[in-house]
């Protein structure tokens, strides 16, 4: 059997790849395809973290006039609701899950304990992060990068709706150069649009390497922990 490239793994997954089409809420369809890739690299003895996103049920960013704080904390029970839902189509196909929170439910959720985490993915287990850092004015990218660094992950993978870093969006300019490697100081320098600072800080300062590429085709997943040529590789020469 082919061998995977990366060990240890940290997956984001944005709120609105889990909505498919419908552009908002949560397609099951969609859901238990991007599960499927997951459990094959679990199948393959890879350890996945995952970070979701919460766009497909709330953008703080879009909240008009409400308290930027209040927003974000709306947001993070939204990324609640998406770890959970993963959780649940992860072991509907026989995976063993833990799902963690930045923000205290035990009722519903783990509390985010680094070491207990780390336990977890040794023994197996795929850990999903939900409510981000748990404190506002963070984005989930952020968290992404904060906890790849925390749970010394091999690479974080970040899962788009493009099929990498470009300069410019793909989406509006036909003419967009995509990157297949840059730097994460390239990122800040020419203001890609990738991530946000903070989080392309945290990746460049901390030495972690990022590969972005496209999650409309969910086994992408699984090519990019075996190491196939998809995406765009950020990392700090």
């Amino acid at each position: 059997m082919e061998q995977p490239k990366y060990k240890r793994i940290l997956l984001k997954v944005s709120g609105e790849a889990l909505a498919g089409e419908k552009k908002t809420g949560l397609d099951f369809d969609i859901i238990t395809d991007i599960c499927r890739s997951i459990k094959k690299c679990v199948d393959a003895g890879v350890q996945v973290g995952v970070v979701v996103g919460g766009g497909n049920f709330w953008r703080g960013r879009s909240s008009g006039a409400m308290d930027r704080t209040r927003a974000d904390h709306i947001g993070m029970l939204a990324t609640a609701m998406n770890a959970l839902a993963l959780a649940d189509a992860l072991e509907s196909l026989g995976c063993v899950v833990r799902v963690q929170t930045a923000i205290g439910m035990q009722q519903v959720a783990e509390p985010y304990i680094r070491n207990k985490a780390v336990n977890h993915l040794e023994k197996g287990r795929v850990v999903i992060f939900g409510c981000g850092t748990g404190n506002p004015f963070f984005s989930t990218d952020t968290a992404s990068s904060l906890r790849a660094v925390e749970i010394d992950a091999d690479i974080f993978l970040k899962a788009t709706l493009v099929d990498g870093v470009y300069d410019k969006d793909p989406h509006k300019y036909p003419d967009a150069k995509k990157y297949d490697r840059l730097t994460f100081s390239q990122v800040l320098s020419e203001e890609l649009a990738v991530m946000d600072s903070t989080a392309a800080t945290m990746c460049r300062d901390n030495h972690m390497k990022m590969l972005v590429f496209d999650l409309s085709r969910p086994d992408n997943i699984y090519d990019a922990v075996m190491g196939l040529d998809i995406g765009t590789i950020v990392e700090e020469g």
